[in-house]
């Protein structure tokens, strides 16, 4: 089974082709243009270079956010386009989830954030169990030292053996934000390295080929991205009406 998946969530936008072995191509670029502009050009380089043909794929993966709007959108456009065009399906990928497996195995809990602005971060909480990523807090909007309180507090609770564990942070919320995080939580907190605290397409296709393999897939017509919050044009909108 190939899989072709993207992730336009944040301005390191990026594709990746897999099949259930081997990863056989990956394309990521931290630029300052629109992924409306180069998408579909890295998905053509990614499937010329690697000899692969669109008609090969056998599914194609999306991340659905929490992230940019228009990223969001443009990334779930293209793999509906393809959906269509191709017959094939499509299975989709928290952004925030697929961040996480940048970090497998690990000991710690794992808090991925991305900037939400308006000084909060969208972000979640996980922790590994044997092979199984577990959710201990799902997405969502909030201010850094809220969500730190809160992910403090459920660690407590979940399992004892968390109380004085330490904590890795990944995502470009957590670099914005990195002084908030260790005024909370001082050497409780181990921030990731440049490469992983960044997503990785590829960590989409993973987990986008168990969800095939399970049947997970998703309906094109019904598939939106996971937004959290409502964007600045319809908060500006609903004041208008």
């Amino acid at each position: 089974m190939k899989i072709l998946a993207i992730d336009t969530s944040t301005m390191l936008g990026g594709i990746a082709i897999m099949d259930e072995s081997l990863l056989i191509a990956e394309s990521r670029l931290n630029v300052k243009s629109t992924h409306s502009e180069r998408l579909m050009t890295e998905i053509e380089h990614c499937l010329k270079q690697s000899g692969v043909k669109i008609s090969d794929i056998d599914v194609f993966a999306v991340a659905t956010g929490p992230g940019s709007f228009t990223g969001l959108r443009i990334g779930l456009s293209t793999v509906k386009g393809f959906s269509y065009a191709t017959g094939k399906p499509i299975v989709s990928v928290p952004t925030l989830e697929a961040l996480a497996w940048n970090f497998p195995y690990s000991r710690y809990p794992v808090c991925t954030m991305l900037d939400a602005r308006k000084k909060e971060v969208y972000a979640a909480l996980f922790r590994w169990e044997g092979e199984n990523l577990i959710r201990l807090l799902s997405e969502t909007s909030a201010k850094p030292e809220e969500f730190i309180r809160d992910a403090l507090r459920v660690t407590h609770v979940a399992d004892s053996t968390l109380r004085d564990d330490k904590f890795i942070f990944a995502g470009e919320g957590a670099t914005l934000y990195r002084d908030k995080i260790i005024e909370a939580m001082g050497e409780k907190a181990i921030f990731a390295s440049p490469e992983k605290t960044v997503p990785s397409p590829a960590n989409v296709a993973v987990l986008g080929l168990k969800k095939a393999k399970a049947g997970e897939f998703s309906e094109p017509v019904s598939l939106a991205p996971m937004y959290i919050r409502k964007s600045e044009a319809e908060v500006k909108w609903s004041k208008i009406r």
